[in-house]
Protein backbone atom coordinates (compact mmCIF):
# COMPACT_ATOMS: atom_id res chain seq x y z
CA UNK A 1 0.00 0.00 0.00
CA UNK A 2 1.28 3.46 -0.91
CA UNK A 3 0.38 6.27 1.48
CA UNK A 4 1.19 9.97 1.15
CA UNK A 5 2.34 11.67 4.37
CA UNK A 6 1.78 15.38 4.92
CA UNK A 7 4.55 16.55 7.27
CA UNK A 8 2.80 19.79 8.29
CA UNK A 9 -0.34 17.85 9.26
CA UNK A 10 1.69 15.31 11.24
CA UNK A 11 3.72 18.01 13.05
CA UNK A 12 0.41 19.68 13.95
CA UNK A 13 -0.72 16.56 15.80
CA UNK A 14 1.75 16.84 18.68
CA UNK A 15 3.47 19.46 20.83
CA UNK A 16 5.77 17.47 23.12
CA UNK A 17 9.49 17.85 22.57
CA UNK A 18 12.31 15.29 22.42
CA UNK A 19 9.75 12.51 21.90
CA UNK A 20 10.01 11.23 18.30
CA UNK A 21 6.87 9.91 16.60
CA UNK A 22 6.91 7.17 13.94
CA UNK A 23 5.27 8.22 10.66
CA UNK A 24 6.55 5.51 8.29
CA UNK A 25 8.59 2.35 7.95
CA UNK A 26 11.49 2.17 5.49
CA UNK A 27 13.07 -1.27 5.21
CA UNK A 28 14.61 -1.91 8.63
CA UNK A 29 14.25 1.73 9.71
CA UNK A 30 11.61 4.07 11.05
CA UNK A 31 10.96 7.55 9.70
CA UNK A 32 10.21 9.71 12.73
CA UNK A 33 9.18 13.30 13.35
CA UNK A 34 10.29 15.25 16.40
CA UNK A 35 10.05 18.71 17.85
CA UNK A 36 13.06 19.74 19.91
CA UNK A 37 14.17 22.75 21.92
CA UNK A 38 16.95 23.16 24.45
CA UNK A 39 19.75 20.68 25.04
CA UNK A 40 19.51 16.93 24.66
CA UNK A 41 21.84 14.48 26.42
CA UNK A 42 25.31 13.51 25.22
CA UNK A 43 25.02 10.02 23.76
CA UNK A 44 26.12 7.71 21.00
CA UNK A 45 24.78 4.64 19.20
CA UNK A 46 27.28 1.79 19.08
CA UNK A 47 25.69 -0.01 16.14
CA UNK A 48 23.49 2.50 14.31
CA UNK A 49 23.89 5.57 12.12
CA UNK A 50 21.15 8.20 12.38
CA UNK A 51 19.95 10.84 9.95
CA UNK A 52 18.74 14.29 11.05
CA UNK A 53 16.83 16.41 8.49
CA UNK A 54 15.72 19.87 9.62
CA UNK A 55 12.31 20.96 8.37
CA UNK A 56 11.94 24.16 10.42
CA UNK A 57 14.35 26.04 12.68
CA UNK A 58 18.06 25.68 13.32
CA UNK A 59 19.67 22.67 15.00
CA UNK A 60 23.23 22.41 16.23
CA UNK A 61 24.64 18.97 16.80
CA UNK A 62 27.56 19.22 19.15
CA UNK A 63 30.36 16.73 18.70
CA UNK A 64 33.33 16.16 20.99
CA UNK A 65 35.60 17.67 18.30
CA UNK A 66 33.33 20.39 16.87
CA UNK A 67 29.74 20.95 15.81
CA UNK A 68 27.41 20.89 12.82
CA UNK A 69 24.65 23.48 12.43
CA UNK A 70 21.68 22.67 10.20
CA UNK A 71 18.96 24.91 8.82
CA UNK A 72 15.75 24.06 6.96
CA UNK A 73 16.35 21.58 4.16
CA UNK A 74 19.73 20.46 5.50
CA UNK A 75 20.62 17.04 6.84
CA UNK A 76 23.48 15.19 8.44
CA UNK A 77 24.19 11.54 9.15
CA UNK A 78 25.83 10.88 12.51
CA UNK A 79 27.89 7.70 12.15
CA UNK A 80 27.58 4.91 14.66
CA UNK A 81 29.86 5.33 17.66
CA UNK A 82 30.10 9.15 17.38
CA UNK A 83 29.13 10.89 20.62
CA UNK A 84 26.81 13.84 19.97
CA UNK A 85 24.30 16.20 21.56
CA UNK A 86 21.54 18.00 19.64
CA UNK A 87 20.87 21.59 20.78
CA UNK A 88 18.14 23.99 19.62
CA UNK A 89 17.70 27.56 20.89
CA UNK A 90 14.22 27.79 19.37
CA UNK A 91 11.86 24.95 18.54
CA UNK A 92 13.04 22.82 15.63
CA UNK A 93 11.01 20.36 13.56
CA UNK A 94 13.02 17.32 12.48
CA UNK A 95 12.71 14.20 10.38
CA UNK A 96 14.80 11.34 11.74
CA UNK A 97 15.60 8.12 9.92
CA UNK A 98 16.84 5.51 12.35
CA UNK A 99 17.04 1.72 12.51
CA UNK A 100 14.06 0.07 14.19
CA UNK A 101 14.81 -0.63 17.83
CA UNK A 102 17.27 2.25 18.28
CA UNK A 103 17.28 3.88 21.71
CA UNK A 104 17.29 7.60 20.98
CA UNK A 105 19.47 8.31 24.01
CA UNK A 106 21.82 5.42 23.29
CA UNK A 107 22.91 3.72 26.52
CA UNK A 108 22.18 6.90 28.52
CA UNK A 109 18.96 6.86 30.54
CA UNK A 110 17.50 10.26 31.43
CA UNK A 111 14.17 12.02 31.87
CA UNK A 112 14.18 12.46 28.07
CA UNK A 113 14.46 8.73 27.29
CA UNK A 114 11.48 7.40 25.32
CA UNK A 115 10.84 3.71 25.93
CA UNK A 116 8.08 3.24 23.35
CA UNK A 117 7.58 5.42 20.30
CA UNK A 118 4.06 6.54 19.38
CA UNK A 119 2.95 6.08 15.78
CA UNK A 120 1.00 8.97 14.27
Amino acid sequence: MVTKINLAEKFGRFADQWSPKIVADLNDSHVKLAKVQGEFVWHSHADEDELFLVIQGELTIELRDGQVTLGPGELVVIPKGVEHRPVAREEVQLVLIEPKGIKHTGDVVSDLTVHEYARI
